[in-house]
């Protein structure tokens, strides 16, 4: 039988939240729009870590905060990968571009 002064299990919104950004990280990572949600997500990973351990065992959430981590780092190298490729494309378009000869030369 538990304590009457001894809180609930609860799990950590926090942990919560840094799951659905890193899930939106993740999922629009290649757009380039996922850096944002990806970079909230592992601030709320860290707050949340912070939370659960100061807990004390009172809150849940560490599998939440695993793949928090994982998707937001996925959601950011998707997006480095999108402005790289971008950034070569680029380059490689200004390096094909036509040569300015004189009509007379072949």
């Amino acid at each position: 039988m538990r304590h009457p002064d001894d809180p609930d299990i609860a799990p950590n919104s926090k942990a919560a939240a840094a799951f659905c950004l890193g899930v939106l990280g993740a999922a629009t990572g290649i757009m380039l729009g996922g850096l944002i949600p990806a970079t909230v997500a592992l601030v709320l990973a860290r707050q949340a870590r912070a939370d659960i351990d100061a807990g004390a065992g009172w809150q849940t959430g560490h599998r939440q905060l695993k793949w928090a981590h994982r998707l937001a780092w996925t959601g950011i190298a998707l997006a480095f990968v999108a402005i790289s490729t971008l950034v070569i494309v680029r380059l490689l378009q200004g390096a094909v571009g036509e040569q300015d000869f004189p009509p007379t030369v072949d």
